[in-house]
Order: structure tokens, then C-alpha cells, then sequence
């Protein structure tokens, strides 16, 4: 019976229809981009760490996939590509945040957060680039921030990883633009996920930081308050795999939108300035 389903699915990719490969798309973000692109006429397949054999949810077929295991990713993707006979879009979604000083977190905090945020995405684009390259086209949609273009006070480790995903998609898209392959960011700003939620605080508390947090904190909810929800950021994804002249960045949202105009072209005193003064330590 599954070798019928299979067979069926990758039959029905053949035809034409446009499939997705979406990590990380168990909740927030990523499970609202696999149903928006379902929508938009994707065969779509997700992933999170805990699927169960053959389980569909919401519609969508979901597989087991440790973004930090090599073993995991390569069967990971090796099944999705089976049943969707190629994969013409991935999106990599799966991530987390560390909330806290920068100082508050230890190496190994840190290494296990790049392990996901970054190294996750490289192991994921890397088994699904050899399919893409034999396709001779492919998109890769790499979910960051617009704290991977500003500073990410009291989220340091994040915005790093964020830069580095930045770093990263552009110059992956320059090498792989003559195999009919484009590579993207979507940088979302206050997304209302259960991300922050979620989010481990440093494993190595300082005392020194907490008023200043504390006040942080209360400005950030405020932001999140107003901010956009996972079907917002989920519409840019849709968007940027349908471009037919995809740009490199895609900032989610108006206030995505305008901080990006802001980091570019602003006097950085007067940014900073503007910024300290939004999350209240200045």
C-alpha cells in the first residue's frame, strides 16, 4: 500500500505540479508557509523532528527530520524526493532563538543554536542541491530575519546566526544561478509565533544585565503585540517562490520593510539611536 502512495505521488509531480520540501513546518512559520503553498498548488511535504511514519497534519505529509543530524537529513530528504519524484522549492525553516545578554549563554549554548539555525540549513541545502542541479532548476527559500541585517540586543546569538544565513543565501545564489537555480531570504520582523515563547533564556545568568532586560523584554512585547502573524510571513514565502524575477531579499511585512530602508540609508549614530531608544536601553 505505502509503495502505491509513492508511486502515486511522484506520478502526480511528473504531470507538472509544483512540489515543496518545508522544514521546520510543525508550527509558526513554517507550518503556515506548507499550507499556503498547498494552496498555491504545491504538493507539499514538511518536516519536524517528531513526525510520525506516514502521519499527515492539516493536510500536509509530514516526515521526521533532525536538522542536525546528517543520517537524519539525508533520509529526510532522500524520502521527500521519492514521493514527490523532485523538488522544485525548499524552504528552510527550522530554528529557534536564545533570549538573554550575549554573555549569559555558554559555548556549547551557542554552538547548539548555530548547529540548527546555520549548519541546519547547510545540511539541508546541500542533499537537496544535487536534485536540483539534475532538474536543471530550483528554488531555495532561506527563512531569516530583519535581525540578520540590524543588531539583535539581548539576542545576540540569534542575530548572528541570522547574519550568517544572510552571508550565506547570497553567496550560495551566486554559484548555483547557472544550474537554473535562485536562492532567497525572507527576513520577518515581530512575527506572532511561539518562538519567544519558546526560547531558552542564556544558561549562564549575570546579574548585571536583568533591569536592562527586563525592560527590553517589556518593549519587545509591545513590538510583538502588533506584529505580523506566521500567514503574513507565510504570503512573502508564496511570493518569492512564484517570482518569476526572484530578488535575493525579501523583508515580510511593513515595519520589515521600513527597517530595512532604515539600516541602509540612515547615519548608523542616528539608527542606533533610534533603535536603543525602541527596546527602551538607551
Amino acid at each position: 500500500m505505502r509503495q502505491i502512495e509513492t508511486k502515486a505521488m511522484a506520478t502526480s509531480a511528473s504531470k507538472g505540479q509544483k512540489t515543496a520540501f518545508v522544514t521546520g513546518a510543525s508550527s509558526g512559520i513554517g507550518k503556515a508557509a506548507a499550507l499556503a503553498l498547498s494552496r498555491a498548488g504545491y504538493r507539499v511535504i514538511g518536516t519536524s523532528r517528531k513526525a510520525a511514519p506516514g502521519e499527515i497534519r492539516d493536510g500536509i505529509r509530514m516526515i521526521a527530520c533532525d536538522v542536525t543530524s546528517d543520517a537524519s537529513v539525508s533520509a529526510a530528504v532522500a524520502l521527500a524526493h521519492a514521493e514527490l519524484g523532485r523538488i522544485d522549492l525548499l524552504v528552510n525553516n527550522a530554528g529557534y532563538a536564545i533570549s538573554g545578554a550575549a554573555e549569559e549563554s555558554s559555548i556549547e549554548q551557542v554552538g547548539a543554536l548555530f548547529d540548527t539555525n546555520y549548519l541546519g540549513v547547510v545540511r539541508v541545502t546541500n542533499e537537496v542541491l544535487p536534485i536540483m542541479r539534475r532538474q536543471g532548476h530550483g528554488r531555495i527559500l532561506n527563512i531569516g530575519s530583519v535581525v540578520g541585517l540590524i543588531p539583535g540586543p539581548f539576542g545576540a546569538h540569534y542575530a548572528a546566526s541570522k547574519h550568517a544565513i544572510e552571508g550565506y543565501s547570497e553567496s550560495l545564489d551566486h554559484e548555483v544561478r547557472s544550474f537554473g537555480i535562485r536562492v532567497a531570504v525572507i527576513e520577518p520582523w515581530a512575527t506572532k509565533t511561539s518562538i519567544e515563547i519558546n526560547s531558552p533564556q542564556g544558561d549562564r545568568p549575570v546579574a548585571a544585565y536583568s533591569q536592562t532586560f527586563a525592560r527590553y523584554q517589556s518593549a519587545f512585547a509591545a513590538a510583538m503585540a502588533s506584529g505580523d502573524t506566521a500567514d503574513d510571513v507565510a504570503a512573502t514565502i508564496v511570493a518569492a517562490a512564484e517570482a518569476r524575477k526572484p530578488r535575493l531579499r525579501y523583508p515580510s511585512g511593513k515595519e520589515a520593510r521600513q527597517t530595512a530602508f532604515a539600516r541602509r540609508f540612515l547615519p548608523r549614530a542616528l539608527f542606533d539611536r533610534i533603535l536603543r531608544k525602541q527596546f527602551n536601553i538607551a
